[in-house]
Order: C-alpha cells, then structure tokens, then sequence
C-alpha cells in the first residue's frame, strides 16, 4: 500500500533515511510514479515498485516468490494497505477481510523465514481503533458479517483481525529476532474514505479536511515502530501517537488470536498450525 496516503508518506520518509524500499501496490501505473516521485524528492535511487494485490491470494505469492528471489535482504515489512469497501475477491472471501488481513497474513507468514535470516527485523502491522467494535467469528472467517452495515462490520472485524495477528505473531516468534507491533495511526484523511456511502461522504469528507491528520501525521506512529530503538519488549503490542496502549478488550483474546491464525493458515492454503509456509 505505498502508492498513496499513509502507505506513500511511510516509503518517502524510510528513503529519506537511506533504506532500500519496495513500494508494492495493486496499480502499477501508481506504483511505478510514486517509486519514481520518492527517488526524485529523496536522491535514493533504491526505491523500486512491485505489483502485489492483495486481493487475490495468487498475486501475493507471486509477488513473495518474485521478492524471494530478487532480494537477499528483508529487515521491515509494513503491512498497510486497506480498503473499507464491501465486495467478494477472487478466492471466495470478503474485500476487506481479505485485502486488509488475510492478504497480509499470507505475506507475512510467506516472508517470515527471509525476516528471520535478516534479524533484528520487525513487522509493522496499520491497524485502527475500529477494532474496537470488531466481532470476529472463528467458524465464519472471510465470509461477510449479516445486517445493513456488513461492510462496516466488515471493515471492524479486519481491523481487530490486524491487532490479533500482532499479538499472536509476537508469541511465537519470541524466541527469534523477528518483533511485531499493531499501529493505530489517527483518524487520518486518506483515500479510504472514498469507500464511504454516499450517504455518509457530505458529512465525512469535510469533517475529515477540517479535523483529520494528514498522510505525513499518520505515517508518523508506523515510522516510529519502524525505526525507534529499544522496542523490542513491546513485541505484540498495540501503538498510538500516545505511544503503546491496551487494545479494546477483543484485541487481548488471545485464544481468539489463536483460533484466528489457525483458521487464516486454513483459509490461505497454509495447512494446520505447525506446518511450515513455502512460497
């Protein structure tokens, strides 16, 4: 998700600082001009575009099998990208739930052992306080919530879903070099909101111009899990501007965490808990 808002303002800012980074997003035409538009604003030649759309679980491990075999060098992954639309994929499951978790947790969990050779490395996961009123379902998993705010619904149960595979990640790579953290940026003005209804976008949109963060505001807390030293102890935590915070009562389930990445390995093809990922 580094073609565009958080995601956008993340990349510039880590090749700003010298890091080698690899926009992936789903719109090569964005991608590649964003690539190109960071090099230019920040002299670093090593910022490259990848295609990766995570809604389709074929693009995500070809984009892995494509990483793997190009990059020796992984040491941050930031799992941003998100959309609050409703809508099926190509695999059967909801838009959000896919595209803002299970994508990612593919990815992650394909990219794991290049994050484990790199170590100290660190998985940044864009979470929100929306998790709050997330209500996930273990035997229902990427299958649309019932009712007439299901996309909402949706959009919280990924949400909550990002803050338990934080947690959970962090409980079973403690023994390794591999540390993660659940962000919640802000209420920032990003491009999400164009999945508003059109109900709702004469209230929001000037709402989110008059009071929202901005892309480079919002970028600040992932940057700072990203880069800030010492953070190591707080593997698995959940983030805010304020620093690290308890997450809303769901988020601290950890047998829901856990019944959560035994059904993602299930859902994404991965086996049963255990059993280790190939590309």
């Amino acid at each position: 998700g580094g073609s565009s808002g958080i995601g956008a303002a993340t990349a510039l800012e880590l090749a700003r600082c010298g890091a080698r980074v690899i926009v992936a997003t789903r719109n090569a035409v964005r991608g590649e001009a964003a690539a190109s538009r960071i090099r230019r604003e920040t002299g670093n030649e090593e910022v490259q575009f990848m295609h990766l759309d995570l809604s389709s679980l074929r693009s995500v491990r070809a984009f892995a099998s494509t990483f793997l075999r190009q990059e020796p060098h992984l040491h941050l992954l930031i799992n941003n990208a998100g959309v609050s639309a409703g809508g099926t994929t190509e695999d059967g499951f909801s838009l959000p739930f896919q595209v803002n978790h299970l994508g990612h947790f593919l990815l992650t969990q394909l990219l794991l052992e290049r994050l484990r050779s790199c170590g100290p490395s660190r998985v940044v996961i864009v979470a929100s306080s929306a998790h709050c009123a997330g209500r996930l379902r273990p035997e229902f998993l990427g299958r649309p919530p019932p009712g007439l705010f299901s996309a909402f619904q949706d959009y919280c149960d990924s949400k909550l879903a990002n803050v338990l595979h934080a947690r959970e990640l962090a409980t079973r790579e403690q023994d390794t070099q591999v540390t993660c953290y659940a962000v919640h940026p802000g209420f920032v003005n990003t491009a999400l909101f164009r999945h508003a209804p059109l109900w709702l976008k004469p209230l929001l949109l000037p709402l989110a111009w008059l009071l929202f963060l901005d892309a480079s505001e919002g970028a600040q807390v992932v940057l700072d899990c990203a880069t800030q030293e010492g953070l190591e102890p707080l593997s698995g935590r959940y983030f805010t501007d304020s620093g690290p915070q308890q997450p809303w009562a769901p988020g601290r389930d950890d047998r829901l965490a856990r019944a959560l990445w035994e059904g993602s390995q299930w859902l994404v093809g991965l086996g049963v808990a255990g059993e280790g990922p190939s590309p």
